[in-house]
């Protein structure tokens, strides 16, 4: 029977989902879960195994992949049909009788499976709550269930998802990151496949940059918020997920939120020495992410190759050494000091009740941490992102993608700068350049 600490009851009672129940033949010596939610995944999951059986085998027997199949009663009879495939895919594996090659190699590997079936008559998810973010809550509350608390190791969640393949080292480098570095939170680097048609490469890449160029601006800035904030590449500590008040139930943008309430209680670091390799392919599951960008570039509706303007980044920066300047308590100082940096800016923290709340933040924070803390909670991850949106909108519209990563890169000093005309889209080879300099930063 697997003990389970009072935080953890107290978490289950007040946030948990109770409904659902776990399927497994094992449950004993369990510090890790990797939590993997699926809708109509049948030949991705297999494709999934193959990868996860492939990784280096230390890890296995204290680790738990969780599938969380699930559809609402208003899916599709196709999706309904291919999560009930999945199921007996999984059941079989569970049950020691394997259908195909691949299901006999987990089993003589010895790799842990468990399955949440919502996808079954009278246990769908709702039309209401139902999607990604509901369907990793629900394995990563399960997860608290399975751990041995006994054992003295980090308890750790990862979430992944179903159509992602994993670098070898996956688990052997968050178990020993966690361990060794005493980590709470963590994102996992991520490297998009740019492999087969060519149109859906020029999509991704497109995409990639754009994730990457956005994290690099908020690193330029000093942002505390400066991470990646994808689904399949987060991880924490069973602590840091009561903390956080669990996962949410949104239908989209679920990791952006995720990662924002645990970023306002421990630090979010990031693993970059194994790496989780998203699909490149086009989705309906989700409104946002990869699969909605590349339909959404293969659809021609706008123009893909345009970002953020890179001097919404130099206010940005300019607003974080003044507010996150120390012993200042008069909420004039910050006033004046955001006008003189740019009136939008200023605009912006009148819309959002800046002054008064920051009033409140000084009346009620009886140290510099804890002011520290209000302040970074306050302008947060959320409010960072309206405010370049604002800038966006207000006199700092989107440029050419290619020009603002020139212009960024030359903010930090980045060594190499490709020869280039302005306002021009260099070939793919050339755009592949500059998304390896990204990665290599952020």
């Amino acid at each position: 029977m697997v003990r389970i600490p009072d935080i953890v009851n107290n978490y289950q009672q007040r946030y948990g989902m109770s409904f659902w129940d776990l399927e497994t033949s094992l449950t004993a010596g369990i510090i890790a879960a990797v939590v993997v939610p699926a809708i109509a995944e049948y030949n991705n999951i297999k494709t999934f195994l193959k990868s996860f059986s492939e990784l280096n085998s230390r890890n296995f027997d204290s680790t738990m992949l969780i599938f969380v199949i699930n559809n609402m009663d208003s899916s599709t009879d196709e999706v309904k049909l291919d999560n009930q495939q999945t199921l007996i895919y999984l059941r079989h594996l569970i049950g020691g009788n394997p259908e195909d090659a691949l299901g006999k190699s987990i089993l003589e590997k010895g790799i842990n499976i468990g399955i949440v079936d919502a996808a079954s008559p009278r246990k769908t998810v709702s039309n209401k709550e139902g999607g990604v973010g509901l369907a990793r809550k629900i394995g990563m509350d399960i997860a608290l269930n399975i751990f041995d608390y006994d054992i003295k190791s980090k308890k750790i969640i990862m979430s992944t998802d179903a159509d992602c393949t994993l670098e070898k080292n996956y688990l052997t480098e968050i178990f020993n990151q966690f361990n060794k570095r005493n980590l709470s939170a963590a994102v996992v680097n991520f490297r998009h496949n740019v492999s087969g048609n060519q149109k859906v490469n020029e999509a991704v890449l497109c995409y990639e940059i754009f994730l990457r160029y956005y994290v690099l601006g908020l690193r330029y800035a000093g942002s505390p918020y400066a991470f990646h904030t994808i689904g399949s590449t987060m991880a924490c500590d069973y602590e840091s997920y009561i903390k956080a008040e669990g996962m949410n139930k949104r239908k989209a943008a679920e990791d952006f939120y995720f990662l924002e309430k645990l970023a306002k209680n421990v630090k979010i670091e990031t693993i970059n020495k194994t790496t989780v390799y998203p699909s490149n392919r086009s989705s309906w599951r989700v409104p946002f992410g990869t699969g909605q960008r590349v339909n959404r570039f293969l659809s021609g509706i706008q123009d893909e190759y345009s970002l953020y303007n890179p001097a919404s980044f130099k206010i940005l920066k300019a607003w974080l050494e003044v507010f996150n300047t120390t012993g200042k308590t008069d909420v004039g100082y910050y006033l004046v000091s955001a006008k003189e940096i740019h009136p939008e800016l200023i605009r912006f923290l009148y819309f959002r009740n800046f002054e008064q709340d920051m009033i409140n933040i000084l009346k009620n924070s009886k140290s510099e941490d804890q002011l520290k803390l209000q302040k970074s909670r306050w302008f947060d991850g959320f409010l960072t992102l309206k405010l370049i949106h604002h800038l966006r909108d207000n006199g700092f519209p989107e440029i050419n993608m290619f020009d603002a990563l020139d212009e960024l890169f030359g903010y930090l000093n980045l060594p190499w700068i490709p020869e280039r005309d302005k306002n021009t889209i260099p070939d793919f080879r050339q755009r592949k350049d500059y998304l390896e300099i990204l990665r290599q930063c952020a």
